[in-house]
């Protein structure tokens, strides 16, 4: 196992051709990519490898809020920046219709609050996984982009046939901190690279939900160095390990030290 040293321009290079050589493996020179677009450092850093990798004419970018989104402004900032072509699908009916198909069938009462926090959190998710294999159904030689880091996988902070599936994983072995420094070398906007994680539903950050870091997870990974949550880390990684074995995607994997078997 190598020692932990980060090359960004390195791993860059290879991730682009990594793409470059999945698709031309699992597509032709027109398969075109679709992307859910969050705002946030993972597709954001995501597209822009696609569009370094493939052109931003084969590059579509999908917007997914759940009603309002307050930070859709992000997403549209992304887009422009790379001038991808997009679609904004609001997920809300097609959420509110699975509550009340569930309502109508005694699964719930009439209640709305008698959705569980679990369903309220990843049906979402799931839709939004429809939506995209959706379009690119509908657009035809597509395939669907899956913005996964390592750091949540690590952790199981992802939703099991949700934002974990996907067609192929470009950062599914990276962590986030890689993620950001990829995104900051090809030139994003650092609101977007360094924005903090959150799933924009209740109000917290990935991080306050977790109760530890990620740079705690990252140092754990690549360094084997155990911060003080060292032993919450690790047992939510063997709780959630089956997840990633059953999802095991097409992702690039760089050649840099990793302390877990995933």
């Amino acid at each position: 196992m190598s020692e932990y040293n980060f090359d960004v321009e390195k791993i860059t290079g290879e991730v682009v051709a990594w793409i470059q050589r999945w698709i031309s493996e699992n597509g032709n020179d027109k398969t075109k990519v679709v992307i859910g677009v969050s705002g946030g450092k993972d597709s954001s850093t995501v597209s822009a490898l696609l569009v370094k990798a493939l052109g931003k004419d084969r590059v579509i970018g999908v917007m997914m809020p759940n009603g309002e989104q307050k930070d859709i402004s992000d997403s549209k900032a992304l887009i422009e920046h790379l001038g991808i072509k997009n679609f904004t699908v609001n997920i809300k009916k097609a959420y509110e219709g699975i509550q009340s198909a569930f309502k109508d069938a005694g699964v719930v009462s009439s209640d709305s609050d008698s959705f569980s926090p679990v369903f309220k959190t990843n049906t979402p998710a799931r839709l939004r996984m429809a939506t995209l294999y959706g379009i690119g159904a509908q657009i035809g030689n597509c395939r669907v982009v899956n913005t996964c880091n390592l750091s949540e996988d690590l952790v199981g902070y992802s939703t099991f046939y949700g934002d974990a599936a996907g067609d192929f994983a470009p950062i599914n072995k990276l962590t986030t901190e890689e993620v950001v420094a990829i995104g900051d070398y090809l030139g994003l906007p650092p609101s977007l690279t360094h924005k903090a994680p959150s799933d924009g539903m209740c109000g917290k950050t990935d991080e306050d939900n977790l109760g530890f870091t990620y740079h705690e997870v990252n140092e754990l990974a690549r360094k084997n160095i155990k911060g003080p949550n060292a032993e919450k880390i690790t047992a939510k990684y063997k709780a959630n390990l089956f997840k990633v074995k059953i999802i095991d995607l097409p992702c690039y994997r760089p050649d840099l030290p990793l302390f877990f078997e995933i």
